[in-house]
């Protein structure tokens, strides 16, 4: 009987516990995208993440289809405040910060909006046709009217253009 007992304590002993830290790859490179004549450089990973939560760490084909219409249709932004769902790393809001007079990129992961807050800060202030764009990034959760209730009081003026590229709601009844 105390053998088993033995046996179950050292198979108890050699469980490993990983916290989820173990699964976030964190290993970004600043990587430069080329729209038109705006050239961007971000932080990014270039593979996907092990976790489908954490897709928005690199950047995927819609955003760069959306930036090059965006960059090929850049009047449609002059002066105009944007508000982009699953900004991810932010390459879509960046180039968007350059024509526009505020930007605010949202996202629904804390680890994507590390790296996307980063990212803001690289551009913040940066040299081109509208270095003093207002840039912000705020969590977002689909259906969750917390988050977005925070957004639009902080933004009671709206915006003039929402956008969202790669994006999906996936919703359970």
């Amino acid at each position: 009987m105390g053998s088993e007992m033995e046996k179950g304590r050292e198979e108890e002993d050699d469980i490993v516990c990983l916290d989820e830290s173990f699964f976030v790859n964190d290993d970004y490179q600043l990587t430069t995208f080329t729209f038109g004549s705006n050239v961007l450089e971000l932080y990014c990973l270039q593979s996907a993440s092990t976790d489908f939560d954490l897709t928005g760490q690199l950047v995927w084909p819609g955003a760069m289809l959306m930036n090059g219409y965006l960059s090929e249709n850049a009047d449609i932004l002059q002066g105009c405040s944007v508000l982009e769902f699953g900004s991810g790393v932010g390459i879509t809001g960046v180039l968007c910060s350059k024509f526009c007079r505020k930007v605010v990129f949202t996202d629904h992961n804390d680890e994507v909006l590390k790296i996307l807050k980063k990212n803001i800060e690289l551009h913040e202030h940066s040299s081109g046709p509208n270095p003093s764009a207002e840039l912000q990034a705020a969590k977002l959760e689909w259906g969750n009217s917390d988050h977005l209730g925070e957004i639009l009081q902080k933004h009671s003026d709206g915006f003039d253009l929402i956008l969202g590229a790669d994006i999906y709601i996936l919703m359970f009844r």
